[in-house]
């Protein structure tokens, strides 16, 4: 009897630890979402549970990041919104931030565990006795001994991957703090990565999205080129069962014309470029470090044109930089409003400890950086209203998505236009011919399905 009932204890403790539930939270880039996704498979192979971040939980990881604004204040926000829905929880925070910032973080709290570059994805290891303690535990080493590629995708919540290629960066921006959170520019092999496309396409998602820190060095493993990230692209060019690749961004002295022109008459890779400018003057890309000048940005521009008229092309572009003086700001404007783009990727800049940048004299008056913000912000809205009347009249394929909001579903086509249409469930992951009809006030493309008989 006594057996009996300690078999029924035994098993109880099982079902329970087997039924613990974790709860996940994301800030920042794409990066970080395709790890949040791999740090989640991680705890489902060890027998968790996922639930949504507002519900109860055991554990919540926070994966965080140190390139946007307030990165103090935002993880502070997101562990009290998770205490709200589980008091007792365990707490654990990764990513930029976490390396960057721990013993800043271990003052947050409720926050029980800190995991710096090296050790979030040993995440289990560490965190299988979630028994709280009271001082917040750190893992967190020098960034140099963070050397190691370790692969990551997101799946299973959206149409599209987030599928992770390159981390790290070797360049030395003054503005940036990735090197320090993340380490040196490292990849993974190049079969290895279409073994995972492979993976993805098996999956049933029809878009892949291929991130990095900066994922035009691809091929760097121990500190010695391998590859080029042309390699990268013409094997995954390959891979069956994926209709779309997409490039995120990659920077322009990286973009060279042989991708430009492979990208140009792929199978799968689809028009559409994200190239950091950051600045229109020389003068403060030199004070930045940028490796080109504007005048090879207006180059591939024009090259990438030639070869796809209708390709789309984003442009990320920081304002307020130490020394931008209003004639550099107003040369940048005119710069980015003569560029056949897109649309634009607006940062504040802002100090970042540790930089050379934030040493620098010359500081903007923060009423100065939000008004250029502002004015870039309306020019953005002006070149995708204009790059989506572009293509008023013509057909695309759309890959539509789950969401659904007031009716409607919303879709990309393969050079990113982002359009809408009456939901309809039977659409979700489906990429579907359609006619690009009329601009909405919202800057989305209405659209009308196109019947088979008459797609292109």
């Amino acid at each position: 009897m006594i057996r009996g009932v300690t078999e029924k204890k035994c098993n109880f403790a099982k079902y329970i630890m087997e039924n613990k539930k974790v709860a996940f939270y994301t800030l920042g880039c794409k990066l970080n979402y395709s790890e949040t996704s791999s740090i989640g498979r991680l705890f489902k192979d060890a027998g968790y549970d996922t639930t949504a971040f507002n519900s109860r939980a055991d554990v919540y990881v926070i994966n965080t990041c140190s390139v946007t604004d307030n990165a103090d204040k935002k993880c502070r926000k997101v562990v009290k919104e998770a205490l709200k829905h589980s008091p007792n929880a365990y707490i654990t925070i990764v990513g930029c931030y976490a390396q960057l910032k721990p013993k800043e973080i271990a003052e947050i709290p409720g926050v029980d565990m800190v995991l710096g570059a090296a050790e979030k994805f040993n995440i289990i290891e560490h965190i299988n006795d979630l028994t709280k303690q009271e001082k917040t535990i750190v893992y967190n080493g020098p960034i140099d001994e963070t050397n190691q590629f370790v692969s990551a995708y997101s799946i299973g919540d959206r149409t599209r991957t987030f599928l992770k290629v390159q981390d790290g960066c070797d360049y030395s921006c003054t503005f940036c703090t990735i090197p320090l959170a993340r380490g040196g520019s490292r990849s993974g092999k190049i079969e290895e990565i279409v073994n995972q496309a492979e993976e993805i396409a098996a999956s049933g998602v029809k878009e892949i999205v291929l991130t990095g820190v900066n994922i035009g060095d691809f091929g760097i493993r121990e500190g010695k080129r391998e590859d080029r990230f042309l390699d990268l692209v013409k094997a995954l060019d390959k891979v069956e069962g994926i209709d779309r690749i997409r490039i995120s961004s990659i920077e322009p002295n990286l973009l060279s014309n042989d991708i430009i022109e492979f990208v140009a008459q792929s199978k799968r890779f689809v028009p559409h470029f994200h190239m950091p400018l950051q600045s229109g003057s020389n003068k403060i890309l030199s004070l930045m470090r940028r490796r080109y000048k504007r005048e090879l940005y207006t180059e591939r521009v024009a090259f990438i044109k030639s070869l796809m008229p209708n390709c789309c092309i984003g442009v990320d572009v920081i304002v307020g930089f130490p020394g931008e003086t209003r004639e550099d700001f107003i040369d940048t404007y005119n710069f980015l409003n003569d560029l056949d783009i897109s649309y634009l990727h607006v940062f504040t800049y802002s100090e970042r400890e540790n930089t050379i940048a934030a040493q620098m004299e010359g500081a903007v008056p923060g009423a100065q950086r939000s008004d250029r913000s502002k004015m870039l912000h309306i020019l953005s809205e002006k070149k995708r209203r204009a790059f989506y009347e572009s293509q008023l009249g013509a057909q695309g394929d759309v890959l539509f998505e789950a969401d659904e909001k007031d009716g409607y579903m919303h879709g990309f086509s393969k050079n990113y236009v982002k359009v809408r249409t009456l939901y309809d469930p039977l659409l979700v992951n489906e990429v579907v011919p359609v006619k690009f009809m009329e601009v909405t006030d919202n800057c989305e493309v209405e659209v009308e399905e196109v019947p088979e008989t008459l797609a292109h």
